[in-house]
């Protein structure tokens, strides 16, 4: 009887042992595709509010498959939002050319989002958790990258101290 029991023990423990070390699986922290054959709801952007033009004859000519001025076009958008002129794919708009120069004035490094991409795998691969998260498939993408988080109130507290307008954070507390 008691030998029965040593052997079920041994047999359960070699079965989650070599459970847990199965597959080549690439080591997934957040889930942001989806999985199921239904539509996409990211990926459904509404049209623009219609809208009366002053002169009619200056509309475009309309076209069968062509752009519609009620199309929404949500890089342009962000690009105005963020204070830029969309241009023309490839180009970089003489408006934005000031910008531009300031972003790359210490060079540009070939392929940086393949390089970021390995790097992060690599991390990854190195943080995807014990050996029972593994197993139960627990999400440990905040536990990987703890080290990394930037505590907000205290970065905010040292700028506010140093000085620096910060009109887009809360006001400041009483007593701060």
């Amino acid at each position: 009887m008691q030998s029965t029991r040593v052997v079920l023990a041994a047999a359960g423990a070699a079965l989650l042992l070599l459970a847990a070390c199965g597959g080549d699986k690439v080591p997934q922290l957040m889930n942001i595709r989806s999985t199921t054959n239904g539509p996409d709801e990211f990926s459904i952007l509404p049209p623009k509010a219609l809208e009366m033009p002053e002169d009619l004859t200056a509309l475009p000519e309309p076209t069968p498959g062509g752009e519609n001025l009620t199309d929404p076009r949500p890089f342009d958008d962000a690009i105005v939002a963020l204070g830029g002129a969309p241009g023309k794919a490839g180009g970089i708009p003489s408006a934005d050319s000031a910008l531009y120069a300031a972003a790359t004035r210490k060079g540009v490094t070939a392929g940086i989002r393949t390089t970021l991409a390995e790097e992060d795998l690599a991390w990854r691969r190195t943080n995807d958790g014990r050996l029972l998260e593994r197993l139960f498939d627990v999400n440990v993408y905040f536990k990987a990258y703890r080290k990394m988080w930037l505590d907000q109130q205290a970065e905010l507290a040292r700028w506010r101290k140093a000085g620096a307008k910060t009109p887009s954070a809360p006001p400041p507390q009483a007593g701060e």
